[in-house]
Parts: C-alpha cells; sequence; structure tokens
C-alpha cells in the first residue's frame, strides 16, 4: 500500500522509471545487436529450404541465450559486470579480463533511454497514462538504432507496435478514441506509401526516357509501418507533423554529414531515426505543432 502511495507522487514515479530504463537500456543493447542477426539467420534457413540445401548448423541465438560475453576473449559477464552504466564506469570502459576497449555506445544507449522516460514519466503523470508512451519510446531507441546499423527496421518490433498502440485505444488507456487510432495507422502508413510509389513511377519514367538503369528506391517498407505505429499512438493529425519534422531533422543531419564528415552522397542514409525522433518530439510537444500544421 505505501508502496502505491509512493508512485502516486510525481518526483518518485519519474525516479523509479528512470531507473528501471537504465536496466531497460541494457536489454535493448542486445536486442539492436541480436535481433539483426537473428532475422538474418531465418532468411538464411528460409533460402536454404527453398534451394533444398541443409540449413546452417551453427548454434543460434535468442534475445536471451547465450549470456553476454565479451566478443574478443568469451568472457560471459557476470552480474556485477553487467550493471547499467556503473559497470561500465567502474571498469573503466574495459573488459575485466582481456582489457579490450568495449564500446561507449552500450552505456550512452542506456542513459539515453532512462532521461527519456523519465521524461516521459514527468510529462504524462503516474498512472496507465504513461505506459504506451513508454512502451512506444523503448521501442523507437531500438528500431533507430538497427536501423542506423543495418538500414532495417524489422517487423518483429514495428507490427506489433502498430497493434499495440490500437489495442490500448480500445482498452481507453490512450488519449486517442479507437477510430482516431486506426485512422492515423492508416494514414501512417499510406502517406509514405504513396510517395514511394509516385517516385517509383517518376524514377522509372526517367530511366525509360533517358535509358538508365538506376534501381535505388527513395525509402523502404519499414518507414512506413513505423510512421503507421506513430499514427496509431499520436493520432492522424500528428502525422503530417512527424514527416515535416522528420524531412527537416533529415535534411539537416545529411547536409552536415556530407559537408562536414564527407559523406558520400551515393550511400543511402536511414530515414527511421529521423522518423523516430520525429515521433519523440511529437509526443512531448506536439500540440502546438499540430495546431500549427493541422488548424482544421
Amino acid at each position: 500500500m505505501s508502496v502505491f502511495i509512493y508512485l502516486q507522487d510525481s518526483t518518485f514515479f519519474t525516479v523509479s522509471v528512470f531507473l528501471l530504463s537504465l536496466c531497460i537500456g541494457s536489454f535493448l543493447n542486445v536486442v539492436i545487436h541480436r535481433l539483426p542477426l537473428m532475422e538474418e539467420r531465418e532468411w538464411q534457413d528460409a533460402v536454404a529450404e527453398m534451394e533444398n540445401r541443409e540449413p546452417s548448423k551453427e548454434p543460434r541465438i535468442s534475445l536471451m541465450w547465450p549470456g553476454s560475453r565479451c566478443p574478443k576473449c568469451g568472457h560471459v559477464i557476470t552480474a556485477l559486470e553487467n550493471i547499467p552504466v556503473i559497470s561500465y564506469l567502474f571498469l573503466r570502459g574495459r573488459c575485466s579480463q582481456c582489457k579490450t576497449a568495449i564500446s561507449p555506445r552500450y552505456p550512452l544507449v542506456e542513459l539515453f533511454t532512462a532521461v527519456l522516460s523519465a521524461l516521459v514519466a514527468w510529462q504524462f503523470g503516474p498512472g496507465w497514462q504513461a505506459f504506451g508512451p513508454l512502451v512506444l519510446v523503448w521501442c523507437l531507441v531500438t528500431l533507430s538504432f538497427i536501423d542506423f546499423d543495418t538500414q532495417l527496421l524489422p517487423d518483429a518490433i514495428t507490427l506489433p507496435l502498430v497493434w499495440f498502440g490500437l489495442l490500448l485505444a480500445l482498452l481507453k488507456l490512450s488519449p486517442l478514441s479507437l477510430e482516431s487510432a486506426v485512422i492515423g495507422a492508416m494514414v501512417g502508413y499510406l502517406s509514405l506509401w504513396s510517395v514511394f510509389w509516385l517516385y517509383y513511377g517518376i524514377k522509372s519514367l526517367t530511366n525509360w526516357l533517358y535509358k538508365r538503369d538506376d534501381p535505388k528506391e527513395g525509402m523502404g517498407y519499414g518507414d512506413f509501418k513505423l510512421l503507421a505505429c506513430l499514427g496509431a499512438f499520436l493520432g492522424w493529425k500528428a502525422v503530417p507533423v512527424i514527416i515535416l519534422l522528420s524531412s527537416v531533422v533529415g535534411a539537416c543531419v545529411g547536409i552536415s554529414m556530407i559537408l562536414l564528415l564527407r559523406h558520400d552522397r551515393r550511400v543511402p542514409i536511414p530515414f527511421g531515426p529521423y522518423i523516430a525522433i520525429a515521433g519523440v518530439l511529437t509526443l512531448f510537444i506536439g500540440q502546438p505543432l499540430i495546431r500549427l500544421v493541422v488548424p482544421f
């Protein structure tokens, strides 16, 4: 009973979510690293089956097995060495056995997840109304880093997230009605889907007229599904805001990478992280932006 009373206090709730989300961030690091490997293995097995070949006999991995270990020496990470952020600082960013440097991205993902989650907890306050936005933020962090690494947005995350947003609306745990959530998911998917096929048509016509062979497609279907997720959580009126914000953020980052980092213009830049950033911004400051972009 006393714990329930404490959870009604905004400060205590925010601190609790921050600490919990440090652990969530540690798990997200595992998902970011392993989920693409798991999906690649499934694709390889599917291709092997179609070609009547034996599937790979290498040991399978999951999100839970095997335990985390140093990729250089194979040292199994103990519980004390796996405390979010603190263990990294205590070990000075190196393996306790072989002293190989550990990427600083691991504690940064943990800290980034915790800070975003604390902001969600503070804005939405104690109660079930913060649950949906927290899950959304955790998934957006995961998808952003996976897309940055592999240029893929796994269906294993995006599709359940769409249904989860609709379920929250159905159970009245979302500020949206079920109708608004469904329309939001539809508008989110179809808006980028329409742009994709418009671009594809113009590109095909240009290739035909100028006798060129340029197979680039502009964006992937994972981006459509990610925007459908955000539409299911934030409503259809948020979709134009998210598209506008993601385009601005993407243009600024892309131009900066080309000018400052000499990024090759021919190398594609994943768009998913920009959609995720725009989604988080809309989650926090969406209402004034929606009134500005969608006044009707």
